[in-house]
């Protein structure tokens, strides 16, 4: 149960940039080597904020994909699904919004702070409300233990890990759930027994994460006893019920540190982009055009590095010895503006080069790409299947 699974989603907004290269996907493309990864085009989460105009929604979900797999997502080692197409997240949001208590949803920190930014809509709708609860949905079917995600989003992981612990606190109590227990102990062997009560002691007398990890190890290693066993242990390790769902960790991520072209966060809403297919005539053109330090008003004026958002380009693509050319280059007025940018042109081309050529022939093979999605979603849908069967079980809705 306690698999080194890692979840993360994207909302479907078309066309990436370099903001999202360098502040998500480089991040999954390591990620993808070192966990089971799961990764999920979020199109019901772009309903919270644009249930008005979902047109473009299907066109922008393929051509980000498009963007992942030319970024290096490779899809035979990550799951890539489209979160309405694996229906069980639905069902999972639907049973977890009936006892999720109301005041949770108004608490969590984005939800005012976005009702202000985007006062052009109108977000006084429970889907908007229930995005978070939504978000956990997404988390805990796959039973993720890990979330790739920004500071600002840890409160959403805290969110989940809250729902994960209200539900097996409410439905996780089986019928003779502590002699069940006591009995999957003794089913480890003698040795592995002796070992997890002396762990789980330790844990529950002293809070030591330590032994909390071991223990879990311990179960992750035995394969003598049966899935539900082993959720019972998961379980009675923390004195709480049976595990139906884990509690997912927040992974945190290093801030993006690609700047837009005027200096501030890269955003389309700025429109201070690079796209990751942009024609090159085009990146040439609005890396010439950027702004520049405003005491450098004639080539003979020296300035100051750290007040031009060029500056901040050569920060990502350039090596320290470009990097002291330019600085000594600039403070002298010894080179212009337009030699300084330069070297950003040739790193940023380099960069999409490849990226670019993968695109161009997923884009002329669309088979290709909605085969993977296929095959994503139907591995996505074995994980959720599975979950659903325990949360139906444990809330006495499993029939026949």
């Amino acid at each position: 149960m306690y698999v080194d699974r890692v979840l993360s989603g994207m909302r479907p907004t078309g066309s990436l940039h370099l903001g999202h290269y360098h502040g998500v996907l480089k991040n999954w493309v390591r990620l993808q080597h070192e966990f089971e990864c799961l990764f999920f085009v979020a199109d019901w989460h772009a309903l919270t904020t644009h249930y008005d105009s979902p047109g473009d929604i299907e066109d922008n979900v393929w051509q980000m994909v498009i963007d992942w797999l030319a970024a290096g997502v490779d899809p035979t080692k990550s799951t890539l699904f489209i979160q309405s197409q694996v229906i069980e997240h639905a069902e999972l949001h639907l049973l977890l919004s009936m006892m999720t208590p109301l005041g949770w949803l108004e608490r969590v920190p984005t939800y005012k702070d976005q009702q202000e930014k985007l006062t052009e809509k109108d977000l006084s709708t429970y889907g908007f409300l229930g995005y978070p609860l939504l978000q956990s949905a997404d988390i805990l079917i796959y039973r993720a233990k890990q979330v790739p995600v920004g500071e600002d989003q840890v409160p959403h992981i805290e969110f989940a890990r809250e729902i994960a612990r209200r539900f097996n606190h409410l439905y996780g109590k089986e019928p003779g759930y502590e002699e069940k227990a006591e009995g999957a102990v003794k089913r480890l062997g003698g040795k592995k027994a002796k070992l997890y009560q002396e762990l789980r002691t330790r844990y529950q007398q002293s809070g030591d994460e330590a032994a909390l990890d071991s223990a879990r190890a311990l179960l992750g290693e035995t394969q003598n006893l049966s899935l539900g066993d082993k959720e019972r242990l998961y379980g009675y390790l923390e004195g709480g019920g049976k595990m139906i769902l884990t509690e997912p960790q927040a992974l945190l991520t290093e801030a993006s540190k690609m700047p837009g072209l005027d200096g501030q966060k890269m955003s389309k809403s700025y429109g201070n982009t690079i796209a990751l297919r942009e024609e090159p005539e085009m990146v040439v053109k609005k890396i010439r055009t950027m702004p520049t330090d405003p005491a450098r008003v004639r080539r003979t004026d020296p300035g100051t590095p750290e007040k031009c958002p060029v500056w901040q380009f050569h920060q990502v693509y350039s090596t320290p010895e470009i990097r002291d050319w330019v600085r000594q280059g600039c403070t002298s007025a010894g080179i212009g503006c337009i030699e300084c940018k330069q070297p950003v042109i040739d790193g940023v081309l380099k960069e999409l080069a490849p990226i670019q050529a993968r695109a161009r022939a997923l884009t002329e093979d669309p088979d290709t790409v909605k085969n993977i999605i296929a095959d994503g979603c139907d591995k996505a849908r074995d994980l959720a299947r599975e979950t659903m069967r325990d949360v139906r079980e444990a809330m006495g809705l499993h029939f026949g």
